[in-house]
């Protein structure tokens, strides 16, 4: 969308927001500050070279027996995908997976595998499953590092990651599940709280609310596929939602402006009240969930 200006504040002062993004209906402040995006492009990097790696080990026309088909692509090689009656992704068979890492249940809880609450984040079931998730995570990263920097998006990235993986393991007792969807909807959900919590500072409001909430759906519905589930969807968006309200408050234009104030004006809290509200009960939420 074209830029747009943003309500004035302050003594005739005015300000513009950058393009919304076509992905996301996210509106950037226009500042001095603006980060370089290196921290998502890594994450990119590791998870397509993990999902290398996990198609060397597969092995497929030597661990295939053909029961479920042939391999396919087997030009490929050992990076020869499964047969597509028993991984319709184009990827690993689940038992690579399992071996590699991915999240399941009985291994995490009777055999103390904590680890893969973590590891299942960086695996993917297939080709399809792997592009799906890091078109979104570039469109979606690379704004959000931009942004707020690579520590604030990294720490929710990661511990939406956790989120999502610890409330998968407590429904999904007899399939593994893998995939950054987690951390993904952990960034959605940053998203929307940074919408929420900074709301003045959005001129189109309802669309940005709207767009997001559409992509949310749509990224839902992916839950059906194979080895991928909503409840790491869930709570990753809940985990980023809470984590978005406490890390990426933006600060009200008359304490930025301070410095520009006469000197018998006194300058604007740093936070509006109900921004200091949310962060509270969010981070409570977090504590206590």
């Amino acid at each position: 969308m074209a830029s747009e200006d943003i309500e004035s504040r302050g003594a005739g002062a005015k300000t513009t927001v950058n393009n919304y993004s076509s992905s996301s209906s996210y509106a950037l402040e226009n500042s001095d500050t603006r980060w370089t995006s290196w921290l998502i492009p890594v994450f990119v990097v590791a998870n397509v070279a993990m999902f290398i790696v996990v198609m060397y080990i597969n092995n497929c026309p030597k661990h295939n027996f053909g029961f479920d088909g042939k391999c396919v692509a087997r030009f490929l090689g050992r990076f020869s995908f499964q047969p597509l009656r028993e991984n319709p992704l184009f990827g690993p068979s689940s038992s690579t997976l399992e071996k590699l890492g991915a999240l399941q249940w009985t291994k995490v809880v009777h055999k103390h595998q904590g680890w893969r609450l973590i590891t299942c984040i960086w695996l993917h079931a297939g080709v399809i499953h792997l592009l799906a998730n890091m078109i979104c995570l570039v469109f979606i990263g690379i704004r959000l590092e931009q942004q707020f920097g690579f520590v604030r998006i990294g720490i929710i990235y990661l511990l939406s990651g956790l989120g999502g993986s610890i409330l998968s393991s407590l429904f999904i007792r007899n399939n593994i599940s893998v995939g950054a969807s987690g951390a993904l909807f952990g960034l959605l959900g940053a998203m929307l709280s940074e919408l929420l919590t900074n709301w003045t500072i959005y001129t189109n409001k309802a669309a940005a609310l709207l767009t997001l909430l559409i992509i949310v759906a749509i990224n839902l519905a992916v839950g059906i596929l194979p080895h991928v589930d909503n409840f790491a969807h869930i709570g990753g968006f809940l985990t980023g939602l809470l984590l978005g309200f406490i890390l990426l408050p933006r600060p009200q234009f008359g304490w930025v402006e301070r410095q520009n104030l006469p000197v018998d004006v006194r300058a604007k809290s740093k936070y509006k009240p109900y921004q200091y509200v949310l962060w509270l009960l969010s981070l409570l939420l977090l504590v206590v969930g």
